[in-house]
């Protein structure tokens, strides 16, 4: 998604896939793939429309609670210095989480 999401579609989002929902957020591009059962169908997606993989992050929000995850296996990137499932460079986490929040605003509105 390249837009904010509308009340209407976190609650369909939330009917479809509960509290916790997996994304995958292009920290560049700020696009954002919601629910994808696997970061690599989401990531394929994103380097379609132009994407470089390291700009491709992983992660999750829990819409109840309203907490912006930024674990996911596919961060595991020795490459760029991210040995673990958490985003560990803080500019790229900060950024991963403003993206989110940004589409989902409505939430904290």
């Amino acid at each position: 998604m390249d837009q904010k999401l509308k009340l209407e579609e976190i609650k369909q989002i939330r009917h479809k896939y509960g509290d916790y929902v997996k994304l995958t957020v292009d920290l560049e591009k700020e696009l954002v793939i919601i629910g994808q059962e696997l970061p690599a169908d989401a990531e394929k997606i994103l380097l379609e429309k132009g994407g470089r993989q390291s700009n491709i992050w992983g992660g999750g929000i829990n819409l109840k609670d309203k907490i912006v995850d930024t674990t996911a296996v596919m961060n595991l990137r020795t490459r760029l210095a991210n040995d673990s499932m958490e985003i560990l460079d803080p500019k790229r986490r900060e950024k991963f989480i403003k993206i989110v929040k940004k589409f989902f605003a409505e939430l904290w509105h």
